[in-house]
């Protein structure tokens, strides 16, 4: 069992084919030297200051990125050209929709080109065409998605690529970065259909050279997708199109679209598909009825795209702001697309081929290349007990699953090459085999370099011997001592790992390094993977909920989330509006308002009608009917204790006998066994999770100060006039008009959240210790998103890395927590399920530290929480329901 040679996220998220080790032999003359650290002494002193600028722009890379993770990529992309390929970095697509954001491009593309890398830059301008098309009374024609271009639309299109282009190349010169208009030339085209899509070209050749000699003079090439016929006729091509074709012919490392919208989204659950693997999704993609028009064009073009190139290949479909984190970090951003590879699942060695996998034994082993275990006696080991071996066709990535009849499962091996690494193929083979197994047991050198990579996969482990033993899906310490007990007891793993004497826990995502006692808090997963239990299987057994006060904003995104549910079922909505009329949004059956007194709630929890009841009332509404559920519990027919009550309002957020329901922060056992969950408030909810890991650093006597700004929807809603059938309306209490574009600052002191958050906050402290927070809070002119600053003094000094870090530790386990470098925006949270934290920042002087962090306050900062507390409370998977990215 061995860690696997350097894991990135996915695919290293490049596709990357030159050996890391490569030296760029490139006259100075002609390209640019390569981009370092260390200054290249043989500069000239002209160079001197442009070498001084390429070193401050790649520190700055550093904050989006480890040092390690930078430097690798830079050395790599640095060193892919030649003089004889100049262009072999990335081609850029950039959509037209982000020529908007010329300025924000601009500054990217220039970040590159002061680092010394040079991407072939190609644009469209479909949205900038359509709108002068339009307005010259020329209606727009699609085909398949394909623009039909007649004469007169082609005469339009010519000019306003041209312009598009000079804008990016102006606003590139402004910057100080040579660039070059490339706007004919390098595309040659036959007529696509001229029957049915008239001037629409089918490019037959690509000529570089106009590109490398671009790149030669130290300029950007930047292109348009206008092609010539043999006979000179100017053809209009594609945009997404004629960036494929260009990749084929160059084979650049990296290969990124840009769009306003970061990456490809799921047409039904509007979440962004964060990797796409063609070989095995792709005919089942095609199929879904959400992928149509130009998203099926895209995958279709993407697809001939990527089997024209080496399978290491790949295309990354981004945002302009994300580009410098997916060309050199590991996590990358958007979506990426790539062939990826088939695995498979064996349970014998023919099937996989004995010769095939002695030579990865012997090749990639870490225990056979040490000396420590021989080919043979790895192979021998399959002979004594049941075993899997997952693993690609081409053995990038191989692991062993050894899986005794009622026992619980060893992962004994995995291997991978540099290409399963690079190409996430070791993150695919992890995830089916999490697939066929809840719980698993494996093991790594303790002074392997890739021990963050098992942690992040792992809900625990500790280190004994020279060797970490990980775990997943046990969270209870005491079942896990047994289980290595009985592993030692068997031979399974050597008596080396138990601890002596007690075991200190550590906080989940704590930086790994040197050894580590027990810690069974969850940890970072991929997304997608399943969590573990601690001592059984998640229930799956179907539920019932009643929903009281279903009008709001709040119940809508509840009944959204109910209606995705795999085993909770709305029985009941109550609302004294809505009273008779239909539920919408609730897809599993049909359900009707009801008024609910309450007298009809004792007697429902009496008879057993519910299993859950959520309370989304108004301030000081809830108690009558909590009251009534626990007296309807004391006279329970059935026997059994009660139902779950999960309460949306403050009024239980301060009573000692219920269980504070911020799993991230407070822990999950309480909620587990709790019956009466009170909801965190939203500000609430980000304020605690922005202030807990820097308490270490709490000045004695300072209060952090919190300023969060919300959507209007925050506010709450009132009853609106009815609609055509006589069904009344929910209206917001505070429109987006009404704050006529600005902002509205509100509640300056003493509000509500402000006092929930410095009690909860205070249980963290020393015994008797006491937090206060200041908190103001404001309405903004969007709907639905908060942002909350933080700025907190410090105890002593520190840095931002240190203030990351300290969150990393904190949240690094949790996966509806997002850390990122830069400061969220609304966009970052705006109908997601979690709460991101970002824009680490330290005072000159070291003694004052500005964290932001954001959530959506309708989901995380109150249905989606409500979700995961009931997930919890009723025995589920803590994420059942919830789309989790």
């Amino acid at each position: 069992m061995h860690a696997v040679s350097r894991v990135p996220k996915l695919l290293g998220r490049a596709a990357l084919r030159a050996p890391a080790s490569a030296v760029a032999r490139v006259p100075p003359a002609h390209l640019p030297r390569r981009a370092s650290i260390v200054p290249v002494r043989s500069l000239t002193s002209a160079s001197n200051a442009a070498q001084t600028d390429r070193d401050t722009i790649t520190r700055l890379l550093y904050s989006i990125g480890t040092k390690r993770e930078v430097e690798r990529y830079l050395r790599i992309f640095s060193s892919s050209a030649d003089a004889s390929h100049p262009a072999k970095f990335a081609v850029i697509k950039v959509g037209g929709a982000v020529l908007d954001q010329v300025e924000e491009l601009a500054i990217n593309l220039s970040f590159l080109y002061r680092v010394g890398l040079y991407p072939v830059v190609l644009h469209g301008a479909g949205p900038q065409l359509n709108s002068i098309i339009e307005s010259a009374g020329v209606v727009p024609d699609y085909i398949d998605g394909i623009r039909v271009t007649d004469a007169k639309t082609l005469q339009i299109a010519r000019k306003v690529f041209l312009d598009e282009n000079l804008k990016l190349v102006a606003a590139l010169e402004k910057l100080g970065t040579r660039a070059r208009p490339i706007t004919s030339g390098v595309f040659t085209a036959d007529y696509l259909d001229k029957d049915k899509y008239g001037l629409v070209g089918k490019i037959t050749k690509v000529d570089k050279r106009p590109i490398e000699a671009s790149i030669r003079a130290g300029a950007l090439p930047i292109l348009t997708s206008l092609a010539e016929s043999d006979a000179g006729q100017i053809l209009n091509v594609n945009a997404d199109i004629a960036a494929g074709e260009l990749a084929k012919e160059l084979e650049p490392l990296k290969i990124v679209f840009l769009n306003d919208k970061g990456g490809m989204f799921h047409g039904i659950t509007g979440e962004k598909l964060d990797v796409i693997n063609l070989d095995e999704e792709y005919d089942e993609l095609m199929k879904q009825p959400w992928v149509k028009y130009g998203t099926k064009l895209k995958l279709r073009e993407f697809k001939e795209l990527l089997d024209h190139l080496p399978r290491s290949s790949s295309v990354a479909v981004i945002s302009v702001d994300a580009l410098q984190r997916e060309l050199f970090t590991d996590s990358g951003a958007g979506t990426l697309i790539r062939r990826g590879y088939k695995l498979f699942r064996h349970q014998n060695l023919d099937s996989v081929g004995a010769d095939r996998l002695r030579q990865v034994i012997h090749d990639r082993d870490p225990d056979v290349l040490s000396g420590e275990e021989s080919v043979t006696g790895v192979l021998n080991t399959l002979k004594e007990t049941p075993y899997t071996i997952y693993g690609d066709e081409p053995l990038d990535a191989v692991a062993v699953v050894a899986h005794p009849e009622d026992e619980v499962p060893i992962l004994t091996k995995l291997l991978a090459s540099r290409a399963g690494v690079m190409n996430g193929i070791v993150d695919n083979v992890f995830n089916a085999i999490k697939k066929d197994h809840r719980k698993l047991f494996w093991t790594a050198r303790a002074d392997d370099e890739n021990r963050a990579w098992h942690f992040e996969r792992a809900d625990g482990s500790f280190t004994r011997a020279g060797k970490s033993l990980f775990w997943y899906g046990i969270h209870d310490v005491r079942e896990v001592e047994q289980i290595v007990r009985s592993f030692e007891e068997k031979g399974r793993i050597p008596r080396t790992y138990l601890p002596v004497g007690p075991s200190t826990p550590h906080r989940a995502g704590s930086t790994p390094g040197g050894v580590r006692s027990f810690s069974t808090m969850a940890r970072r997963r991929v997304p997608g993977t399943s969590r573990g239990y601690a001592t059984a299987a998640p229930s799956t057994e179907e539920k019932r909920v009643a929903l009281i006060g279903a009008r709001g904003f709040t119940g809508q995104a509840l009944t959204s989330l109910l209606s995705a549910h795999p085993h909770l079922n709305l029985t009941h909505v109550s609302s004294r509006q809505l009273k008779g009329f239909p539920l919408t949004g609730y897809t599993k059956s049909q359900v009707t308002y009801s008024d609910l007194s309450v007298q009809d709630v004792e007697r429902m929890e009496k008879d057993g009608e519910v299993d859950a009841w959520i309370m989304a009332l108004p301030n000081g509404v809830c108690k009558p009917f909590v009251d009534a559920v626990d007296r309807g519990a004391a006279e329970r027919k059935d026997g059994k204790s009660g139902s779950v009550v999960v309460d949306l309002s403050a009024d239980y957020r301060f009573e000692d006998g219920w269980t504070y329901g911020l799993p991230e922060l407070y822990g999950r056992t309480s909620i587990r066994s709790s019956k009466r969950i009170s909801n965190p408030g939203c500000y609430a909810t980000s304020t605690q999770l922005l202030v807990a890991p820097l308490l270490k650093y709490l000045k004695p006597g300072a209060w952090p100060t919190v300023f969060g700004v919300s959507g209007y929807s925050g506010a709450g809603t009132v009853t609106g006039p009815a609609d055509a059938s006589g069904r009344p309306t929910t209206v917001p209490k505070v429109t987006a008009e009404s704050l006529h574009g600005g902002i509205r600052p509100y509640a300056l002191t003493d509000h509500i959240h402000e006092r929930e958050a410095g009690r909860h906050l205070s249980t963290l402290l020393p015994s008797g210790s006491a937090l206060k927070v200041a908190f103001v809070p404001t309405v903004a002119p969007w709907f639905s998103g908060i942002t909350s600053v933080l700025s907190m003094p410090l105890s002593e000094r520190a840095t931002a890395r240190d203030v990351r870090a300290l969150y990393e530790e904190k949240y690094g386990g949790e996966r509806l927590v997002t850390i990122k470098s830069e400061v969220p925006t609304l966009v970052d949270v705006e109908n997601k399920h979690g709460w991101t934290v970002g824009g680490f920042q330290v005072h000159s002087e070291g003694d004052r530290a500005v964290v932001v962090g954001g959530l959506d306050n309708l989901l995380k900062g109150a249905a989606t929480q409500c979700i995961q507390n009931l997930n919890l409370a009723l025995g589920y998977d803590e994420y059942a329901g919830i789309p989790v990215a």
